[in-house]
């Protein structure tokens, strides 16, 4: 249990690539942290992109960053829908500012982009974002998990097991 007492939101939209949430949220609850599904409206079903649901537990508007000490972002084609909540935005930048850590896989970077947070960051995503990635000035390798700080980042769902040793590894390190 080496995350217990520690509190995450992982977000979630529809389209998100179904194990880019699931791995992360039941890997981190297996080592005791509390994973609250976080999306536009509570109690609302999203389905993944390969069919599976997940049904948030609260909506944007009823979280508060500073409750937490973490925060995943999925992938597949949720980011793109979720950068354009502004409490998203804000959640993310609070994460940041207060070095909290930040997941982030495959698509998720568009997030971060729109969060305005990758400024002199190292960073991964999938290869497909990544001139994105640069274009909002972080410098992109290919790796299975990039550690920049407290912010993890990895490509795609093959890359899971490394995610998630150094997601965990980050998050026992942060203070809160």
């Amino acid at each position: 249990m080496r995350l217990q007492n520690q509190k995450v939101i992982a977000l979630v939209d529809h389209d998100f690539e179904d194990l880019e949430l699931w791995y992360p949220v039941h890997r981190l609850r297996e080592e005791g942290a509390v994973v609250d599904l976080v999306g536009q409206a509570a109690k609302q079903k999203y389905i993944g992109k390969y069919g599976v649901p997940a049904e948030s537990d609260y909506a944007f508007s009823e979280v508060n960053p500073e409750d937490y000490d973490a925060i995943l972002v999925p992938g597949g084609w949720a980011p793109d829908k979720l950068r354009r909540f502004p409490e998203v935005i804000r959640f993310v930048q609070h994460m940041n500012d207060y070095h909290k850590p930040i997941g982030q896989i495959c698509h998720a970077g568009w997030v971060l982009i729109s969060a305005n947070i990758l400024e002199g960051k190292t960073v991964t995503s999938t290869p497909g974002i990544k001139d994105d990635m640069t274009n909002a000035g972080a410098t992109w390798v290919n790796e299975p998990v990039v550690s920049d700080g407290h912010l993890v980042s990895s490509r795609r769902p093959p890359d899971l097991p490394d995610y998630l040793r150094e997601l965990i590894k980050v998050m026992e390190a942060y203070q809160h």
